[in-house]
């Protein structure tokens, strides 16, 4: 664990280099004991997603990857640029909150970092055979507490899906290594971030175990 640079703490953002771009994060408090840098995808531009799914579509490509699964909403731009750089034209998306047209869906319980509620993966029944039997990435913009794609790599696994990569933007923390166990093996990430505690004087240290 170590100290955030002033300069940073004073602008409440973090630098971090994310594959080729290099990009301020804002810090954001939790709580009274967890600060965390947000990277929100819808809000960074086109730009940078693109070239962030062209460079972690480079990734995957050794995978041989029929499609790509993701879930909402902030993995939704990482899979569209991903699965375009790929060559690829479908993608699917586990979805948090309930639509019409999943009203019969296959659902698995997640818990993540910043909610308080657990919630449900969804997971439309008429695309299940788009991965069934399927070589799968799933992406998603923060690995963190590694709920979310535990979760993700069960409902897939349980409709049949061969998963055989997991890519991110950035990890967070390393929380999500134990709550992966095996499967964190499977973890290709562009960049990594800390999340940060508080020193007793009134800034910010980061916290790499999470």
């Amino acid at each position: 664990m170590g100290s955030v640079c002033s300069s940073t703490v004073n602008r409440g953002t973090y630098s971090v280099d994310i594959g080729s771009q290099h990009v301020n994060l804002p810090i954001v408090s939790l709580n009274d004991n967890l600060a965390l840098a947000l990277l929100i995808t819808v809000d960074v531009g086109v730009a940078f997603m693109a070239t962030v799914g062209e460079e972690l579509a480079a990734v995957l490509a050794p995978y041989e990857v029929d499609i790509v699964a993701t879930v909402a909403t902030m993995g939704i731009p990482l899979a569209v640029e991903v699965t375009r750089h790929l060559e690829l034209d479908q993608y699917v998306v586990l979805h948090k909150t309930p639509k019409i047209h999943l009203a019969d869906a296959i659902s698995e319980p997640v818990r993540s970092i910043t909610t308080d509620v657990e919630q449900r993966l969804l997971f439309d029944r008429a695309r299940v055979s788009v991965v069934q039997g399927r070589r799968v990435a799933i992406v998603d913009d923060v690995i963190s507490t590694g709920a979310s794609t535990g979760a993700a790599l069960r409902l897939l696994r349980g409709v049949g899906a061969d998963v055989v990569a997991i890519g991110t933007i950035v990890t967070e923390a390393g929380l999500w290594r134990g709550a992966l166990g095996q499967d964190a093996t499977m973890v290709r990430a562009l960049g990594s971030i800390p999340v940060f505690r508080p020193d007793g004087s009134g800034g910010l240290v980061e916290d790499w175990n999470g």
